[in-house]
Formats: structure tokens, C-alpha cells, sequence
């Protein structure tokens, strides 16, 4: 006891966290372990403590952190201690490993990878101070093998940024693991479709767990879910672990792997969402039995629970694509019409600007609108004037060219970006499109007649001063008696 109460009496901590609750109860779990503990919500907090008095010990705890907020200012603090040689501990939750790096950059740094439960943390920070901030030890093998199993899983991280889809993810994640001294070979389960995929297999020359487990049989009607801990782990939702495949009871499995040189095997299961069962498991098979440290088997943990974030976020991204074209529609398409809305149209426009700016090609605008569409609607009602404006706008987009933008610019008003074409093919393809529009029949209205006004984008004109020039265009077509077009001026 009294080798515990020494670095107590002498020793004074700063630990550094945004998240109140989790300051008071690292206050309640460690604070006897200090002379003197104080906190800070952040690190201009902790540099302003700091000044005023030193620390022994600063603390910082990622968990709620930031990386794109908070790195710097924690970095300055890191790069500080390291000016004056003072320690550094950082409690790095595993789905923020990305930080160990990059604060390593600033300086040295001892740090502990989370989640860590009270005595944990109490007998590591206890560890810490009773070793009186002397260099620590060289790693024992164990620890060098769970390093490299953490570098592994931050490449692992990096390929979950990328991950578009469960396969791809699954595969990756199955060269991490079978990295992994030891392992023999690695696979991944999903849970979809209503059964239990094998996901994604790495190791073995010629093993092949789908046909180990039976071949064309469905995983979760498999005669060997009760025996092989891939299967068990994915369908109970409990860490299995056979340090001799003979214990499942069932001989002819056991041969096999052992034919594979397998000595044991080890399901982990990939947590699920909410209250349900897991999304699946990691399965990996040993060439040699082993005892598994709380440390490793935390490791593993961890690499199930990146699995389950990979899995959502290719769930979610096929989600999302599907989503993101439904809203891209709705955000550029006119419902009516099905052609682009207005807002859209004017990105178009300034993009095609920009574009016949930078090759030197003439670009034209065409605006038109239906001559005396509020009579319609008067006449035969608003379904009757919505049928106009579809069967105008499906007139128009027959005759244009794949490269013409149509834009319905509001009400009974459209425009059409001509790309490639001067004012003279502009005064040519408004024509066409007044008397396509002419000749068309309208249920219910018999016809309708549109008025146009053309524009060639000037040398240095802006696509405000282009509208401008078309719509007084139009406005002159309108004046003519409409049904006619009219050129816009310089």
C-alpha cells in the first residue's frame, strides 16, 4: 500500500476533456491517486492551467474530441511537454486510433487505447505514477505483436474510409487480420438477406471455409453452426474460442483443419445495431494453440467493431446513392415538366459561359413562353394548362440537341442553353421550335403558341446581362403579336 500512496503524495495531474461527466468521473475513479488533479474542457484551458502551475502528469482524453478541431491546439501541447521532457498520456478510444499518429508528430507520447473501465484505468494510472516517469521498459513480444496489430488496423481505418461496399471492406479487413502473427487464416460473416454470408476469406492456400462448412448448403442451416466458432460467434453473439478444434465434437472437422495445420480457432462477433443479434463474425484459424492476453483479446474487439462500421457504412452507402440520385432529381428537376428547374439551369448556364469563354465558342440563350397561358387555365382549368406545359416542354426537348439544356424558368416561361450555336442557328432553332409547338395538339386546348427571344452570349457578358437581353427579346416578341421571334440586341 504504501508504494501506491508514494506517487500520491508528491505527484500532481492534469486531465484534459471536453465532456464534463467524463472529468467528474475521472475525478471520482483517479483523483486519490494524485496530491493534486485538476481538469480542463480544452487545451487553451489546459495551457492557461498550465502556466500558472505544472504538471507531472497531463492527460488528455480523445474521447468526444475532434481530429479537424482539436488536433492543433492539442498538438501544441504535446510539442510543449516535449520541450521540457514532461509525460504525456493519452486515452485514445480505438475508433480515434488516427489521432496516435498525428499527435506523435508534435512530440512524445505514452498512450492507452480505450474504452477503459475504472480499475482499469486506476491500476494503469497507478502503474504510471509508482514507476516515477522514468523511460518505460522495452515492449515484451506480446506487446511489439499488438503494436503491429494496431498499425494494421490503421490501415485498416484508412481503407474503411474508402469502403463503397461490404466485399471490398470484408476482403481488406481479412489481410489485416491474417497479418497478424499467428493467424493462419482470417474470413469474414455477414448476416443479409435473410441467411449468413461468407463475406470475404485471406490466408490458406486452398482452404475455402463455404466448402468446409458445407457446400451449397445455406451457413445458418450449416450441420456445423453448433461447431465452428465463425459460425457460433455470428449466430449467438459470443467470443468463441477452441484451442483444439477436437472439442467441437465433430471429428471430420477437426481432421480437416488439421490437414491445414489448424490448432485452433477463434470467432469474433461483429456487434449489430441496437438491441438485436450481431451483423456477423471474424473467424480466424491459428497453426498454433495460444493463450490470449485481455489486451489482445480488447484488440480483436475492436477490429469486430471497425468490421461493424464498415458493414453500416456500405449499408449506408449503397443507401445513400439511391437516396442522393432520388434528391439530386428533385433538387434540379422540374416535377412537372421532367426538365431542369430553374435554379439548376442557372448553374448550367454559368458553367457553359465559363466553358465557351475558355475554347472560344459561341453560345447561345433561347427564352420562350406560352402565349396567354393564364387564359388558358381561365378556359380549361389548371389540369388542361399542366398538360400544356408538359407536352410543350416534351415538343422542345424532341427537336434539341443532346447538348441543349431545356429549363423551365418559372411558370409558364422555359429556356434553352445552346451550346456551339451563334445567334444566326439561334434565330434557326427558335423558329423550329415555334412551329413544332404550333402544329402540336393539346388535349383538351386544341393548340397553344409560344413567343422567343434569342441571344449570343457577348466577349466579356455575364449570364445576368445574357438573361437580360434575351428576356427583353422576348419581351419585344411578345409586343409583335407574339408567335413570332425576336434577336436580341447588343
Amino acid at each position: 500500500m504504501q508504494q501506491q500512496e508514494g506517487p500520491r503524495e508528491h505527484t500532481t495531474g492534469l486531465f484534459v476533456n471536453p465532456v464534463g461527466q467524463r472529468r467528474t468521473d475521472f475525478q471520482h475513479a483517479c483523483g486519490g491517486l494524485f496530491a493534486q488533479l485538476r481538469v480542463a474542457a480544452g487545451a487553451e484551458q489546459a495551457a492557461s492551467l498550465l502556466e500558472r502551475e505544472a504538471a507531472d502528469l497531463l492527460i488528455l482524453d480523445l474521447e468526444r474530441c475532434e481530429i479537424g478541431l482539436d488536433l492543433a491546439p492539442l498538438g501544441a501541447l504535446v510539442a510543449a511537454r516535449a520541450a521540457i521532457k514532461a509525460p504525456v498520456l493519452v486515452l485514445c478510444p480505438f475508433t480515434n486510433a488516427g489521432w496516435l499518429p498525428a499527435l506523435m508528430g508534435f512530440g512524445p507520447i505514452d498512450y492507452a487505447i480505450g474504452p477503459l473501465r475504472e480499475q482499469q484505468l486506476r491500476s494503469l494510472l497507478d502503474a504510471r505514477l509508482r514507476a516515477g516517469f522514468a523511460p518505460r521498459p522495452a515492449p515484451t513480444p506480446g506487446e511489439d505483436e499488438l503494436r503491429g496489430l494496431l498499425a494494421l488496423h490503421g490501415a485498416g481505418q484508412e481503407a474503411l474510409q474508402d469502403a463503397d461496399d461490404s466485399e471490398r471492406f470484408a476482403e481488406r479487413l481479412c489481410a489485416v487480420l491474417a497479418a497478424w502473427p499467428g493467424v493462419a487464416h482470417a474470413a469474414l460473416f455477414q448476416h443479409r438477406d435473410g441467411d449468413l454470408h461468407l463475406e470475404a476469406e485471406h490466408g490458406l492456400p486452398g482452404l475455402r471455409l463455404g466448402a468446409l462448412l458445407k457446400p451449397g448448403a445455406r451457413l445458418l442451416q450449416s450441420p456445423l453452426r453448433h461447431a465452428f466458432p465463425g459460425l457460433l460467434a455470428a449466430t449467438t453473439d459470443e467470443f468463441i474460442l477452441l484451442d483444439a478444434p477436437a472439442k467441437a465434437g465433430e471429428p471430420e472437422l477437426a481432421e480437416r483443419l488439421d490437414a491445414y495445420g489448424v490448432r485452433s480457432v477463434m470467432g469474433v462477433p461483429i456487434p449489430g445495431e441496437g438491441p438485436g443479434g450481431p451483423r456477423g463474425s471474424l473467424s480466424l484459424l491459428f497453426d498454433h494453440a495460444r493463450p490470449f492476453s485481455h489486451a489482445q483479446l480488447s484488440a480483436l474487439d475492436h477490429l469486430a467493431r471497425l468490421a461493424g462500421v464498415g458493414l453500416r457504412m456500405a449499408e449506408a452507402a449503397r443507401e445513400n446513392e439511391a437516396l442522393l440520385a432520388r434528391v439530386t432529381h428533385l433538387a434540379t428537376i422540374d416535377a412537372l415538366t421532367d426538365v431542369a428547374n430553374r435554379r439548376h439551369g442557372e448553374q448550367l448556364l454559368e458553367a457553359e459561359i465559363k466553358r465557351a469563354r475558355r475554347y472560344r465558342l459561341p453560345l447561345a440563350l433561347i427564352a420562350f413562353d406560352i402565349d396567354r397561358f393564364s387564359a388558358v387555365n381561365d378556359s380549361y382549368g389548371h389540369p388542361v394548362g399542366d398538360i400544356a406545359l408538359r407536352t410543350v416542354a416534351d415538343t422542345a426537348r424532341a427537336l434539341l440537341r443532346s447538348s441543349d439544356v431545356l429549363i423551365r424558368s418559372g411558370g409558364e416561361e422555359f429556356q434553352v442553353i445552346a451550346p456551339h450555336t451563334s445567334a444566326i442557328d439561334g434565330l434557326k432553332m427558335a423558329e423550329k421550335l415555334r412551329a413544332a409547338v404550333e402544329q402540336v395538339e393539346i388535349p383538351g386546348c386544341d393548340h397553344v403558341t409560344i413567343s422567343l427571344g434569342v441571344a449570343q452570349l457577348g466577349e466579356s457578358e455575364s449570364g445576368d446581362s445574357l438573361a437580360v437581353r434575351v428576356h427583353a427579346a422576348l419581351a419585344r416578341a411578345k409586343r409583335a403579336g407574339r408567335n413570332c421571334v425576336e434577336l436580341a440586341m447588343q
